[in-house]
């Protein structure tokens, strides 16, 4: 069990930048990923085999000028990771410290 964790940079100087961009983190959010900051976003994967998917999944959905990252994170790895801010920094609706999501919490 684990975590994948995709970190971008895309380009949003036109119009359809910005429109690309939009169209990217959204489809990143309805397959299942959680904002954890306004370019990194997160989702569990059971297995080396499910992140591999994933990445092809990526692939067809990265913008043309985009550049992202992918890692994986074991879930005892990302128990320990940590999130500090500053006392004026407001979280808005991004994820604190995201819970193992119901579907799949038979393999802790």
């Amino acid at each position: 069990m684990g975590w994948i964790m995709v970190m971008f940079d895309l380009p949003v100087m036109t119009d359809g930048e910005r429109k690309a961009a939009s169209q990217f983190r959204k489809q990143l959010l309805d397959t299942g990923y959680l904002m954890i900051q306004f370019s990194v976003y997160a989702r569990p994967c059971v297995s080396y085999e499910s992140m591999d998917t994933q990445i092809r999944n990526l692939e067809k959905i990265v913008p043309a000028a985009g550049n992202v990252r992918v890692m994986f994170f074991t879930d005892q790895q990302w128990a320990r990771s940590y999130t500090v801010t500053g006392p004026n920094y407001e979280q808005g609706n991004r994820s604190v410290a995201p819970k193992m999501p119901r579907q799949i919490e038979f393999w802790e």
